[in-house]
């Protein structure tokens, strides 16, 4: 999953940014609200951390914008303000989630797991797929049971997948939330992390549609596609 921290305080940005990408996330940063809004405004971002006292444009002006233009991705407030009032506000302006600063980082991982769940329509913490498991809180991959060990990567594409079961994925889709904005993306790439995730794997959950993408669906559900 790719995400975006917007926070202009050097040391918590860096802390977060660590944090993130230590949990298996791509992840971008902006220092003040203007870069942070052109960033949510321009990049198919899964979730963003946003505080609220930015310079140059302030954090819920920056939400009302990209509530304004059409965008839906979840988005978890960081403030120091922990009145009732700010959180009324923050809410209205279109946040999803609300931690008051200071915090423990542990809770806005949390906060985001379950954010990034709801968003694709997933209630509990371990997501299924026949006979494949993911639990979101560890990161550990299960086939009937047995661990799988992956690389960030494969476990960055095979987390997207699972998050958006039973929908066609496209290749551009995948470059585009798998690697952070510095990243050299490379389509072709994606290719060979799939052909390595379905052997560590050894189940057919990865289907490939002929000019369209990738489905993951359970064995029993899949029909021959194309390869």
């Amino acid at each position: 999953m790719r995400l975006l921290v917007v926070e202009d305080d050097p040391d918590l940005n860096r802390q977060m940014h660590e944090a993130l990408v230590e949990a298996g996330y791509a992840v971008d940063r902006a220092f003040d609200g203007e870069e942070g809004h052109f960033l949510g405004d321009t990049e198919p971002y899964d979730a963003v951390v946003l505080d609220i006292g930015l310079p140059k444009m302030d954090g819920l002006s920056v939400l009302e914008a990209w509530r304004r233009a059409g965008r839906k991705m979840p988005v978890l407030i960081l403030t120091a303000r922990d009145r009732w009032s700010d959180k009324v506000q923050g809410f209205d302006a279109g946040a999803d989630d609300y931690v008051a600063k200071p915090f423990h980082m542990e809770e806005v991982l949390a906060r985001l797991r379950a954010l990034l769940r709801r968003s694709a329509g997933h209630a509990a913490s371990e997501l299924t797929c026949g006979p494949v498991m993911l639990d979101t809180r560890s990161g550990r991959v299960t086939v009937s049971g047995r661990q799988v060990k992956l690389t960030s990567h494969e476990h960055r594409l095979l987390a997207y997948l699972m998050h958006h079961t039973g929908r066609v994925v496209s290749r551009t889709e995948l470059v585009e939330h798998l690697y952070d904005q510095d990243f050299d993306r490379d389509s072709n790439t994606i290719e060979v992390f799939v052909g390595r995730l379905r052997k560590k794997l050894e189940v057919d959950v990865i289907q490939t549609v002929r000019g369209l993408g990738y489905l993951l669906v359970a064995p029993e559900t899949t029909r021959e596609a194309p390869r």
